[in-house]
């Protein structure tokens, strides 16, 4: 058996139908008097509701929040914060919400707490990625891991299909990726394994049947290992692709997400097969070809021509992924990701080789 170094990542987590009741009290839990809600310009009146609800405890609304947590949009946060004597802040929402909190959270170090309504899964992780100049960098802290997180299946029905399915391939990419890392360990790729188990039950279940509260319970279950997956190790491959899409050529991060996770995990299957194996047995035994059926079948985008990358930029984003690539293990080459990326683009069923 191989040795390993397991480090069990803090924070507090809340798991139930209707839990959104429980903001106030886990404010105050935190000894916090002001929260600033977040939020998208699209979740603003939620973050509303959600403001009035807490009355004396709610210290006002930013709803700013953007794809990629541009810094400029931070910097007006924390003008916001300041403003308001707030004390702390709750982040409502998916990964640009959460995004902000915990930019906000990185510079004055506040309590954050997170009501996640998405799959994304970086509600319990210490990463924060930000955009400055066209370039996305990411950074790990512990101060940037929210101190508690609120999961409410109820906020999750409204969520479209389309994000749902994007959003839920996004999380079975920290999952993926989490096998295969240099330091994965036992405990880690069972919480992988078993996301990834979820995220396949549910999703399906969702494109049939939106309201079901029960997939969508078992989503958000499987989103929260798969994000505790990728708190847990190191980031490989394709975290490095997709920052390198989304900072540099401003293409959705979710989508992006769900369109490599098949090319990422065909191109690391030969290098790394043992650990891959739990996932690709769930998958047909052809890992990167089963993600990419599991995606087609479901509607979700399948080229990165379908989110507006050109093809004349294949060459350019092979060139930036593979400076300063993150440990992975197969050697990342440009002329190997170059490949990678041209497959994707097209939307090419994957293969191993």
């Amino acid at each position: 058996m191989d040795t390993f170094i397991y480090n069990a990542a803090p924070g507090r987590v809340i798991f139930a139908s209707g839990a959104l009741e429980r903001v106030g009290d886990e404010i105050e839990r935190l000894g916090c008097k002001r929260a600033l809600i977040l939020s998208t310009p699209f979740q603003k009146p939620d973050a509303e509701r959600l403001a009035e609800h807490l009355g004396n405890l709610g210290a006002g609304v930013f709803a700013e929040a953007a794809m990629h947590t541009p810094v400029d949009v931070t910097k007006r946060a924390m003008a916001a914060f300041e403003a308001a004597g707030a004390d702390c802040v709750v982040a409502l929402g998916g990964g640009s919400t959460i995004g902000l909190g915990k930019a906000i959270a990185w510079r004055n170090d506040t309590p954050q707490l997170v009501v996640s309504t998405t799959y994304a899964g970086s509600e319990v992780t210490d990463i924060l990625g930000q955009t400055e100049g066209g370039r996305k960098t990411t950074l790990r802290d512990p101060k940037i891991r929210p101190e508690v997180v609120i999961y409410d299946p109820n906020l999750t029905l409204g969520l479209p299909v389309a994000m749902s399915v994007a959003s839920g391939l996004n999380a079975m990419a920290h999952a993926v990726e989490g096998l295969y890392a240099p330091d994965a360990n036992p405990v880690t790729s069972l919480m992988a394994v078993e996301g990834l188990r979820a995220l396949q039950s549910a999703l399906p279940i969702i494109v049939r049947m939106p309201e079901d509260i029960d997939a969508r319970a078992e989503a958000l279950y499987g989103a929260w290992l798969c994000g505790i997956v990728l708190g847990s190790v190191a980031m490989s491959l394709h975290h490095k692709l997709c920052h390198t899409l989304g900072g540099g050529f401003d293409l959705p991060h979710a989508e992006t997400h769900a369109i490599l996770l098949p090319h990422t995990a065909a191109y690391n299957e030969t290098a790394a097969r043992e650990r891959l194996a739990p996932a690709a047995a769930l998958f047909g035994g052809d890992l990167g070809g089963g993600l990419h059926d599991f995606a087609a079948g479901m509607g979700a985008p399948l080229s990165l021509k379908h989110l507006g990358l050109k093809a004349e930029e294949i060459e350019r984003a092979a060139e930036m992924a593979t400076q300063n690539p993150y440990a992975n293990p197969r050697e990342v080459t440009r002329d190997g990701i170059l490949e990678l990326l041209t497959h994707a683009h097209s939307g090419k069923r994957p293969t191993a080789s």
